[in-house]
């Protein structure tokens, strides 16, 4: 997969706050499992309505997965975009 230079941006813009961090940093440690959206919101102090939207930042990113379980949603990393993303940061390189 090769990402365009407005895909990356989306990338880095979603990554650069330390909130969205911290949620990929759980979905990471959810080894490839789904996350339930209760547990980000048990791990941060944030109201629901602000972890919502820092969800849906790294979902339009395309950098997590979303996926509706009944009432609630569940999330996982997109290991895909993410190994494009840090491939086209290793190619700034040289």
């Amino acid at each position: 997969m090769i990402l365009d230079h407005k895909k990356v941006e989306r990338i880095s813009k979603a990554l650069g706050d330390p909130y969205r961090l911290k949620i990929m940093e759980m979905a990471k440690s959810s080894d490839g499992e789904w996350m339930q959206c209760a547990c980000i919101g048990s791990n941060i102090e944030l109201a629901q309505s602000t972890i919502s939207h820092h969800i849906s930042q790294l979902v339009d990113a395309e950098i997590l997965i979303a996926e509706k379980d009944g009432r609630n949603a569940k999330y996982k990393v997109n290991k895909e975009v993410l190994a494009a993303y840090v491939d086209f940061l290793n190619q700034l390189q040289g």
